[in-house]
């Protein structure tokens, strides 16, 4: 288990290994990736994460979460009125894989493993998305696997997920403590 002040630097650490992995997709896909500040098509509401991401959200964003307001609902709490993500530098697993070309198995109705793809519309100029090798896209799984024990490891077991939404005080919480 985990001592919740090692937080912080394991999640960093989990970041930078995510940063050292998707490096060669974005080489390979610099002309494809169209994802620039404000672009936040896939930036969605009810998005959910592991609590430890969250708390290292709640960690390094308390103001915001505590005084600012979330964007309005079906988009992302944590964008800003430009589209721009608020906590950047913080954001969590599935933000920093989203515009890759991505590539999962799931069983068919038999039973069967299939490979199945996406990637952002935006993103789907080029080679098409089913003629990409494997290994240039961002095969959904392990990774996850990977936060899912970190998880377990940090909170005896426990798998609790939080919606980023749910992060922001709420506003009779807000104006609560204001009197």
């Amino acid at each position: 288990m985990f001592d919740r002040n090692d937080l912080l630097a394991a999640i960093a650490q989990v970041y930078e290994q995510l940063a050292q992995l998707t490096r060669p997709l974005d080489q390979v896909h610099a002309r494809r990736l169209q994802c620039r500040k404000g672009c936040c098509t896939c930036c969605v509401d009810d998005i959910t994460v592991f609590e430890i991401e969250a708390e290292n959200i709640r960690r390094h964003h308390g103001c915001l979460l505590a005084h600012g307001t979330p964007h309005a609902l079906g988009a992302c709490a944590f964008l800003d009125g430009a589209g721009a993500c608020r906590i950047y530098e913080h954001r969590p697993y599935v933000c920093r894989t989203q515009g890759y070309p991505l590539r999962w198995l799931q069983e068919n109705g038999e039973g069967h493993p299939v490979e199945l793809r996406d990637i952002c519309p935006l993103n789907d100029k080029g080679t098409p998305i089913e003629a990409i090798a494997a290994e240039d896209c961002w095969t959904v799984g392990p990774f996850e696997d990977f936060l899912a024990k970190l998880q377990a490891d940090a909170d005896n077991g426990q798998m609790k997920r939080v919606r980023l939404r749910d992060l922001f005080a709420k506003k009779a919480d807000r104006t609560a403590g204001a009197g």
